[in-house]
């Protein structure tokens, strides 16, 4: 059976240096400090270790070989968004990265999609860069962090990038980054189990209850981490519309729970009961297999939670690469 991975993370091995570069820090460098390893850091500062995963597509395609995923959907790591830096940087290395990415889906067209990013703090930069990315170099669409910096989903000037990936037919991944009240949770790895999640469902609500995925009912949008919070907390989110129209309601007037079908999740739930949840509440339509390879937070065996689910063949073919090719707008056929 088919199995289209959603959710996969790739960085080029290296890139210029950017404080050189750009005239100031903040930025992320690699450390290829033994075979096979780098550090992440920034500033000096030491961000996270990874493998040559991250960056081989030849090893990358052993790890798919072993696991039977037939293709990936590469986006760079959230942490490289820089939506924090000056928009014409930012511009400037988001099209490093998606020309990183379009160069290995040229190379392996059936086993690689990509997704580009782009300096969403500057929405005129990142429509013409979504453009080159669809239209240019053929990539299938976006993905994008949780929120902009001070902004959420909803903010009025990040509308004209959502509709231009309507009008493009570009499929847009939204992955947590950033995660809220960090400095709050500094131990146990909190910002990653509970920031996370948080993240992902503040950037659901905010598309609903901001009217964007009203106005929007063709934007083709998927939510990592299988929605995070979000799916656990739909019945408070509902109620919340139902009891208090005056605080929820005041910018979208439909039922938050009308949208689910407007929307995809990645699979990464790690619970067979989390993901028979998800599938019983959004639709096997909706699910698709998302992973985070190559990071450890991720589903260490690929489609294992599908595979050894007790859904009908019919569904775990929807949920291990049906939903992925209805969001992508691609066919079965073309990665035969």
């Amino acid at each position: 059976m088919l199995k289209i991975d959603i959710h996969t993370h790739i960085l080029p091995k290296t890139w210029p240096n950017l404080r050189e570069k750009y005239g100031y820090g903040g930025f992320v460098s690699l450390d290829h400090h033994k075979c096979g390893c780098a550090r992440m850091m920034v500033d000096e500062k030491f961000f996270r270790e990874i493998d040559h995963n991250c960056w081989d597509p030849k090893v990358r395609l052993k790890d798919c070989e072993q696991h039977k995923v037939d293709v990936q959907v590469l986006s760079t790591v959230p942490v490289m968004f820089n939506y924090w830096a000056k928009p014409r940087d930012t511009l400037d290395l988001s099209k490093y990265l998606n020309d990183h990415i379009a160069g290995i889906v040229n190379d392996h067209p059936k086993r690689f999609i990509g997704l580009g990013t782009l300096p969403m703090q500057a929405p005129d930069l990142a429509i013409k860069e979504l453009e080159r990315c669809v239209n240019d170099i053929g990539l299938a669409g976006v993905q994008i962090g949780s929120h902009i910096n001070d902004w959420n989903l909803d903010h009025e000037q990040l509308f004209p990038i959502f509709e231009a990936a309507q009008d493009l037919g570009a499929a847009v991944f939204v992955h947590p980054w950033d995660m809220m009240a960090k400095e709050k949770m500094p131990k146990y790895w909190l910002p990653w189990l509970v920031g996370m999640p948080a993240e992902s469902s503040l950037a659901i609500c905010s598309m609903i209850f901001g009217g964007v995925l009203q106005r929007l009912p063709k934007l083709k949008i998927a939510f990592a981490h299988g929605g995070g919070s979000f799916p656990a907390t739909i019945g408070r989110i509902e109620h919340g519309f139902n009891v208090r129209p005056d605080l929820c309601a005041v910018d979208c007037p439909v039922n938050p729970r009308d949208f689910l079908k407007q929307i995809y999740l990645d699979s990464l739930v790690h619970d067979p009961l989390a993901l028979k949840y998800l599938v019983d509440l959004m639709g096997p339509d909706n699910i698709a297999l998302g992973t985070d390879y190559p990071f450890p937070l991720g589903e260490l065996s690929p489609g294992k939670l599908i595979e050894e689910s007790h859904f009908t063949d019919d569904i775990k073919a929807k949920l291990l690469h049906g939903s992925a090719l209805n969001w992508l707008g691609l066919t079965k056929e073309q990665f035969l």
